[in-house]
């Protein structure tokens, strides 16, 4: 009985192994799902049902076609595609001004801190239809207001476009970064670039070459947070984007609803093993972030 003392209560052993089942239940729930995906995406037919030969474990009620269908399928593949070219460029724009935002506001001496914080992860915060409907008429409105100036037309709008969508979805990913970079920022010695500034070096040599190899961690961690954000983002596309737009999401969404077909069960299940990955080098970068800070990786 490692974990729980010789002199617990009863009440405390019983309390010690229920929070075990509960937490096993809701793991439970949780991977459910997962676990009837994976199989279901090897099946010989063109159903979402386990068939008699799959719960005999017989050979020929499995197959690869639905993997094979997503690999040749014209459709699939330019949705891939897309979001192959949205979500990295996607992140690099909320990596480089989430990164830059969560140094800006760790400084104790910038006024309105908190307010600003706020208003930069709201995207996390406010249901994602409300951001969607917002950025629609945000990008459909060819005029700018400016402050004492009057309204500017724009030659362009940005609905429809892959800047548009790109833009939309670096906004979803800066929360994150800002919080990661941010948490990473909370041990950071500050004497060390005061060290650097004494020594000659400018504040652009001290960012790289003293602060970025230290909170590398967190922001690597807020990028990996960022891309899954845009490669698994369906709702705000949906609004701003446009058939050539059309991402992996969409792709499935519009599966759903207008052709049933297994090739969307493929796909989630290559989908949850990109995410197991992205999962794995969160942790190992938690782990080297913690080392880096002297704290204990467990």
């Amino acid at each position: 009985m490692s974990g729980l003392p010789t002199y617990a209560s009863p009440g405390q052993r019983v309390w010690y192994y229920s929070f075990r089942v509960i937490c096993g239940l809701i793991f439970f729930f949780l991977i459910a799902p997962i676990l009837v995906i994976i199989p279901l995406s090897f099946n010989a037919e063109n159903f979402f049902t386990f068939t008699p030969e799959m719960l005999a474990l017989d050979p020929a009620g499995f197959s690869t076609k639905h993997y094979e269908d997503f690999f040749s399928n014209s459709d699939w593949q330019l949705a891939l595609r897309n979001s192959l070219k949205i979500a990295p460029v996607a992140t690099i724009i909320s990596v480089s001004l989430g990164t830059l935002a969560a140094i800006g506001l760790s400084q104790s001496h910038v006024p309105f801190r908190r307010a600003i914080m706020a208003i930069l992860i709201s995207p996390m915060i406010v249901p994602l239809i409300i951001s969607a409907t917002g950025m629609y008429f945000f990008y459909s409105n060819p005029y700018i207001p400016i402050p004492f100036y009057g309204k500017v037309e724009l030659p362009f709008t940005l609905t429809g476009t892959y800047i548009g969508v790109v833009l939309a979805h670096a906004a979803l990913g800066i929360p994150f970064v800002i919080i990661t970079v941010t948490a990473t920022l909370v041990g950071f010695d500050n004497s060390l670039t005061r060290a650097a500034a004494n020594m000659g070096a400018g504040p652009v040599t001290t960012f790289f070459r003293i602060q970025m190899p230290l909170i590398l961690p967190g922001v690597v961690s807020g990028g990996l947070f960022a891309f899954i954000t845009s490669f698994d983002e369906v709702v705000v596309v949906l609004f701003v984007g446009s058939a050539g737009q059309k991402t992996l999401p969409w792709q499935m969404f519009t599966g759903l609803r207008e052709q049933i077909s297994p090739t969307i069960l493929a796909v989630a299940t290559i989908l949850i093993g990109i995410s197991i990955l992205l999962l794995i080098v969160l942790e190992v970068l938690r782990r080297r972030s913690e080392r880096l800070r002297g704290m204990s990786p467990s």
